[in-house]
């Protein structure tokens, strides 16, 4: 019998130690898995992070081009609208010895080549801007039409500059293109 017990007790400490080692093993087991769901979760949380800062400087970046785009624009027609004030349309485009007619036409056709290569900066600058540009633009022509219509054919393209450099210094509208810069002045300086 005490070699039975022994045995028995032999195997209670094998029992015990197998026992104890799968414990072990569980704890163990417990531990890293614990470890490794911290550590993904961090990881997560770090990506997300990372991932939440690259997404608000790449909007911040494209508000930025938008911006410049939009500032682009804004100076592109106030250029535009330099260009085609009357006055300055006149010193540009004026041919001596050209008919009433051709200076018409000249005129014409000059500011609305103006307005072509420039029709795309409408995307981006606001529905107000827009309209005052075009305003301009029709409004010009409309006083080249009706000076040209009301002299005689066989008055000369400077009797025509003449009479519509007379007709701006007495009419308020000559001051459009004034009005249409400061439009366009003021539209720009609120996206600053």
């Amino acid at each position: 019998m005490i070699i039975n017990s022994f045995s028995l007790l032999n195997g209670y400490n094998t029992f015990t130690i197998i026992f104890v080692q799968i414990f072990y093993m569980d704890s163990l087991s417990i531990f890293f898995t614990v470890a490794i769901i911290i550590f993904l979760f961090g990881s997560f949380y770090y990506l997300y992070s990372e991932y939440r800062k690259r997404k608000k400087t790449n909007i911040m970046i494209n508000e930025y081009s938008t911006i410049q785009l939009r500032l682009q624009a804004y100076e592109r027609l106030t250029l535009f609208v330099d260009r085609i004030a009357l006055p300055n349309l006149i010193s540009r485009v004026n041919e001596p010895g050209a008919s009433v007619r051709e200076m018409q036409v000249l005129l014409t056709q000059n500011t609305k080549q103006e307005f072509e290569h420039n029709i795309t900066q409408q995307i981006y600058v606001s529905a107000d801007a827009w309209t005052a540009v075009k305003n301009l633009k029709d409004q010009n022509i409309l006083i080249v039409n009706q000076l040209a219509n009301l002299l005689p054919p066989q008055a000369t393209g400077i009797d025509l500059c003449k009479v519509i450099l007379e007709f701006l210094m007495n009419d308020p509208k000559g001051t459009l293109p004034q009005v249409v810069s400061e439009v366009l002045s003021f539209e720009a300086k609120k996206l600053l």
